[in-house]
This record gives C-alpha cells, sequence and structure tokens, in this order.
C-alpha cells in the first residue's frame, strides 16, 4: 500500500499548516502531494521536493487523475458557502473521483456533531461524512471545533467599542489553534489506526463569550460589554451594520450553535495525535494583542 498523504486546499490557511506540520514531524517530502487549484502558490513547497498537483474541485476528471496512486487522501472542506449546494456537491466529487483513483483511505475536515449541529452549513458536512462512508474505505474523519483564529471577526470590533452583541447567551466553544488542529490532523495521516476513526479536535476548555470577554478585557487592557440578544436581534443589526444579507444567517447560526451547545465538547484528542499540549485561549489573546487591538 502507497504511503503517500495528498492535502487538498493545501494553499489555505489549514492545508498548507497541515503540509507544514507533516514535514515538521519527519514525513519525508516524497510522500507528500499538495493539491491546490493555483499549483503557483506552492512553489517553496515544490522547491522542497514536494509534488505539487493542480487538484479542481469542479474537475472531476483531473481530480481522478491528479488522486491516482495516492494512499490517503484528505479532502480539506471547501470555502463554497453560496447556500446554493455547491460545498456538498464539490465534497462529493472530490469522494468518488478518490475512490475511483483506486486510493487506500480518506479523510475529511468537518465540524463537532455535523449530524445535529445548528451551524446553517452542518449538513455539508454530514453528506460529506456520508458519502466517504459509503465507499467502503477505512477513513478518518477529523471534526474540527472553532479556530481561535475567528475570534478576530468579532473582538476587534468589540473592543473598540466595548460592546459584544452576540445571541450565543450562557453556550460555551471549545476554541482551538488552528496549528493545533493542524498538527493533530498531520498526527493522524502520517501514523494511522488500522482501521477507521472519528476524532473531535478541541481546545482544552469551553468558554462562554462573557468569559472570553472579560479575559480578553483583562490581557487587553479594554473593557468588553457583553451584550445579549435573540438570533432575531443579532441578524437585524448585522443588517443595519451593512453585511451582506447572504452570509448573515450563517453567522448568526454560529452564535445559534454556541447557545445549543453544539461547540462546548472538550476532547484530548489534539494532545493525543499531536503529541504537544495546545495553546490556550489565554496564550492566543497575549500572542494576538497587536493585532485585535488594531
Amino acid at each position: 500500500m502507497t504511503d503517500t498523504i495528498f492535502v487538498t486546499g493545501a494553499s489555505g490557511h489549514l492545508g498548507r499548516a497541515i503540509v507544514d506540520n507533516l514535514l515538521a514531524r519527519g514525513v519525508a517530502a516524497s510522500r507528500i502531494i499538495a493539491g491546490t487549484r493555483s499549483p503557483n502558490k506552492l512553489s517553496d513547497l515544490a522547491a522542497r521536493g514536494i509534488s505539487v498537483v493542480k487538484a479542481d474541485f469542479d474537475d472531476a476528471a483531473g481530480l481522478e487523475k491528479a488522486f491516482a496512486g495516492a494512499g490517503t487522501v484528505l479532502i480539506v472542506s471547501t470555502d463554497a458557502l453560496d447556500g446554493a449546494g455547491t460545498r456538498l456537491r464539490q465534497h462529493k466529487v472530490a469522494v468518488a473521483a478518490a475512490a475511483k483513483a483506486g486510493v487506500k483511505r480518506l479523510a475529511y475536515t468537518s465540524l463537532p456533531k455535523a449530524e445535529s449541529s445548528r451551524v446553517s452549513f452542518a449538513p455539508d458536512h454530514l453528506g460529506t461524512e456520508q458519502a466517504i462512508k459509503a465507499t467502503g474505505l477505512p477513513y478518518l474523519i477529523f471534526r474540527n471545533s472553532w479556530y481561535q483564529e475567528n475570534l478576530f471577526m468579532s473582538l476587534p470590533q468589540a473592543l473598540k467599542t466595548g460592546q459584544w452583541f452576540t445571541s450565543a447567551g450562557d453556550g460555551r466553544t471549545a476554541f482551538a489553534a488552528r496549528d493545533d488542529i493542524a498538527a493533530a490532523i498531520a498526527g493522524a495521516l502520517s501514523n494511522p489506526p488500522a482501521g477507521s476513526a472519528t476524532y473531535t479536535l478541541t481546545g482544552t476548555e469551553a468558554l462562554t463569550n462573557a468569559q472570553i470577554a472579560a479575559l480578553a478585557g483583562e490581557i487587553l487592557g479594554k473593557p468588553v460589554q457583553v451584550v445579549n440578544l435573540t438570533d432575531e436581534q443579532l441578524a437585524g443589526g448585522m443588517k443595519a451594520a451593512g453585511l451582506p444579507e447572504a452570509i448573515i444567517p450563517t453567522l448568526v447560526s454560529f452564535d445559534t450553535a454556541a447557545r445549543e451547545g453544539d461547540l462546548a465538547e472538550v476532547t484530548s484528542d489534539v494532545e493525543t495525535l499531536s503529541g504537544r499540549k495546545p495553546r490556550s485561549l489565554k496564550s492566543f489573546l497575549e500572542s494576538s494583542k497587536a493585532a485585535l487591538l488594531g
């Protein structure tokens, strides 16, 4: 069985971090294949001996050719959130192409509680997981919690105004550093179990937005008041602020999911797979002080 590892979306934040962590673990460059729609963006990886190939999820024939000979194919979920089913269609194309190409194992980046999560695009993830399982191939599913870096979407504005508008209530989120998740995925890909496995990759603690605001205020020196709203009020505020209407339901669903406990699970999978202690949210805030304060 070939032991090559094909990482799709390798020019994206997560895909690139996974490739970097594979290398850091001592995986030979000759074992890694980096797939991307824009191979020219990964010339530095090619210079290090990694095979860089074009992998376009809208090109089934091209994907099958690209996957040929790969041992494990990691499908990093795409960012096609157009509400028209594009993302799930793309994922199913990739799964089918990998199966036709004769790969030995499939892997996928999903989200926690894909079968019941209130996140608007959770059905895309569940549908992809089901498609992977239907192939009968061994699989690794990584259900990634929210990145600590996602806080850049809300905290800078909250720090600037002193108010954080949210409908998450007392719901908790187990934020994890993107690189810690990438390290865990790289660990599993480089030393996979004999059969199939599903991992939930989270931070070491689940905190409410009020707790995060208090921690941020303490570390960054700016008090932040959490203003709890209903989902409808939050959506109205986003619309009034000029956010594109098409993305508002998705953004609100993040808070709904947090409020309902969909992002609160804490596991030790990151440390087990990566072999290192995950970065705490406190450490993230301390290291991101300049960026968060703008």
